[in-house]
């Protein structure tokens, strides 16, 4: 009766070796995609991060190049109305028309 028993627990426990190896790939497969996703989401925020120090970067550019602009054009103004006054200071006032010689006799 002992012989007839030894072939039916061996194979139990086969199998439950079997259904315990399988429970732990199934949970290593679980792993393997939980770090998969974690990896993956910081990636996807480091690229968010990078993204957006890039888009304020550009902004302070474009905020540098606006004052530039700004002061280049507020320069040309005060070189203009300087040399205007100077004109006007010279008795050169560009508003009185210049007359062909002889004809303001």
């Amino acid at each position: 009766m002992f012989l007839s028993f030894w072939p039916r627990a061996h194979f139990d426990m086969t199998m439950t070796t079997q259904e315990q190896a399988r429970k732990e790939r199934e949970e290593l497969d679980k792993m393997l995609e939980e770090n998969r996703r974690r990896v993956e989401e910081a990636q996807r925020r480091e690229a968010l991060e990078q993204q957006r120090k890039e888009e304020e970067r550009f902004r302070e550019l474009e905020l540098i190049q606006r004052q530039k602009e700004e002061a280049a054009w507020r320069k040309k103004l005060e070189d203009e109305e300087e040399h205007a006054n100077q004109m006007k200071l010279l008795g050169k006032n560009k508003s009185r028309q210049k007359q062909p010689f002889g004809i303001g006799l």
